[in-house]
């Protein structure tokens, strides 16, 4: 038996299907509507261009009333994305609002690829490589990119 979804959580996946985000498709598991299967292109003009990322989305019992649970399953060279796909994001912590959907979620680690944040790190070793020697770390971001993200991968 499936479980019945809050009306809230129903409307939110028939606008992600209906009408997607540019460059995320996000489609929930059959057998689970709160899991959703998260694919995620990586924004131009960023080393992240080109790759497509796969993430994994939970919708807690709790939710809207508490954020998403969010990772990259995609290895990715980021300050604020730690080994195990973890993702540093003020709106999956204290700045939630219920007033956020998955869509802005999602939106918003988008943008977070295009514009790293090194002075809020989840990966300190990153986020060090971004501080001493941007250049070098962006092409580390774009070779790593080439090579888990690139679509067929």
């Amino acid at each position: 038996m499936t479980e019945v979804l809050p009306k809230r959580i129903t409307k939110e996946i028939e606008r992600l299907m209906n009408d997607p985000a540019p460059g995320i498709k996000a489609v929930p598991f059959e057998d689970n509507l709160r899991y959703f299967d998260v694919v995620m292109a990586g924004p131009t003009q960023s080393p992240f261009q080109g790759g497509e990322f796969k993430l994994e989305l939970f919708l807690p019992g709790g939710y809207p009333m508490e954020p998403p649970k969010v990772r990259f399953l995609t290895k990715i060279y980021h300050p604020n994305i730690d080994k195990l796909g973890r993702i540093c994001l003020d709106i999956l912590k204290d700045k939630w609002s219920p007033a956020l959907q998955i869509r802005t979620v999602l939106l918003s680690i988008q943008a977070l690829l295009s514009a790293p944040n090194p002075d809020d790190p989840l990966d300190n070793n990153v986020a060090q490589h971004w501080k001493d020697n941007e250049k070098d770390a962006i092409a580390t971001a774009a070779a790593w990119t080439s090579q888990y993200a690139l679509p067929g991968k």
